[in-house]
């Protein structure tokens, strides 16, 4: 049992940040990440840590296998030996050249090296990059370099050639359904099957999102239910958008335009909250494989207009009339 749960619960409304009070303080507490684990811990149990390179969507467990990392190599002495960066924050080569050689450079005691821990590092510019490979080689023998991003691809090739490359997945839905479980329980929260349902569906493999969004249905009421979860998270019902694609493919614009006006206007989504939703449901709508490629192209293609500031609006309603008028085309 981790400190977490040995914790007494508080209840509903309390200060704490959920995020925070259930992060794993081990690797081998990281949830839905098994394999990267298990190679992880073996690097640690050899002493034998090499630069490493994490990339994935949010809230897979990037950061907290970094900080893990940290607390198991240096154990209460991991906050004096580990620098976080974030480089969304700090994206220019001053910060590469600055706070890292500065930490890289310190004295230490009892350690053989630091770990440098860069966040978002696909956010910093090239020249940025390109000096943060110059550090890397210039501090190898007493410094580590963990690098965590969205996408590899933006990370130029030297640094990933001397980075160990772990690819994060989206974590399953049975491994978020038993976590919030867990959570729910420790916390004292009655929460619903369906709850739980909607709450897998709103996370779509975001543990982090999970987890804050049980902590914000808990103050909702004594009940956590499907109907509180869509609420908070500003998330349509799979069925919702089923039945708005159906119609318009159906031909019944009308209808269709009438469920999106309800989703954007009382029901406070976004048009990239729906874009997300149309592209995870298109495979459960019953389509033939043709029309499951036009909707996916048209999805793409809506997508691309809002991204690029398109209005939101019209853009959603000249994809409803696209699938409307697609057996007339």
């Amino acid at each position: 049992m981790s400190e977490t749960e040995e914790s007494e619960p508080a209840g509903p409304g309390r200060e704490e940040i959920w995020v925070e009070k259930y992060r794993p303080g081990t690797l081998g507490e990281v949830i839905g990440q098994e394999e990267i684990t298990d190679r992880l811990e073996r690097y640690v149990e050899r002493d034998d840590l090499p630069n490493l390179l994490f990339s994935g969507s949010a809230g897979i467990g990037k950061t907290t296998c970094a900080t893990a990392i940290a607390r198991e190599v240096y154990g209460e002495d991991w906050r004096d030996n580990f620098l976080e960066l974030n480089a969304s924050d700090d994206r220019g080569i001053d910060v590469v050249r600055g706070r890292i050689k500065e930490f890289a450079r310190a004295s230490f005691g009892g350690y053989s090296y630091r770990i440098i821990f860069l966040d978002e590092a696909d956010s910093l510019t090239s020249d940025a990059q390109s000096a943060l490979r110059r550090t890397m080689e210039q501090f190898s023998s007493n410094t580590r370099f963990i690098l965590s991003c969205n996408y590899s691809s933006k990370i130029i090739d030297p640094i990933q050639s001397r980075c160990a490359v772990f690819r994060f997945s989206p974590i399953s839905d049975a491994a978020v359904g038993e976590r919030i479980r867990e959570i729910a329980h420790i916390e004292g929260i009655e929460i619903t099957d369906g709850g739980v349902e909607a709450l897998v569906y709103a996370a779509d493999g975001d543990m982090r999102r999970a987890v804050n969004s049980l902590q914000a249905a808990a103050v909702m009421g004594e009940t956590v239910d499907e109907e509180v979860v869509y609420t908070i998270t500003a998330t349509a019902r799979p069925e919702e958008i089923e039945a708005m694609v159906t119609s318009a493919l159906e031909g019944d614009f009308t209808t269709a335009r009438a469920t999106l006006d309800d989703l954007l206007s009382n029901k406070g989504l976004s048009g990239g909250d729906i874009i997300d939703q149309l592209h995870r449901s298109v495979w459960d709508l019953g389509l033939s494989d043709r029309e499951a490629v036009r909707t996916l192209d048209r999805i793409g293609e809506t997508d691309y207009r809002i991204t690029e500031g398109a209005n939101e609006r019209i853009q959603l309603e000249a994809f409803l009339a696209s699938l409307t008028l697609a057996d007339e085309a």
